[in-house]
């Protein structure tokens, strides 16, 4: 999840739409409401539970620069990809 102003939030969860929803209603306190992340411009999709949380320590991990990267490499244009995958408004 990304910020209108760049600010970047990784998490897993097992149902994506819902969790985007949350963020974008504010329904989740804590870092996403306050700095208002609410535009989904990158996912990845795990079966393996262990295998999930250790990817996204993994990239929680890295610098900015380095998750900027990886966000470009399916959304160059940083758009918002919820509206396209679930139909919600940016």
């Amino acid at each position: 999840m990304a910020s209108d102003s760049g600010t970047l939030y990784v998490g897993i969860t097992n149902d994506l739409g819902r969790r985007v929803w949350e963020h974008k209603n504010e329904r989740v306190d804590g870092f996403t409401k306050k700095y208002g992340c609410k535009k989904l411009v990158y996912h990845e999709y795990g079966q393996d539970i262990n295998g999930t949380i250790a990817r996204e320590k993994q990239i929680k991990n890295w610098n900015r620069k380095k998750k900027e990267f990886l966000i470009k490499t399916i959304n160059p244009k940083w758009i918002d990809l919820s509206k396209e995958m679930f139909g919600f408004e940016t």
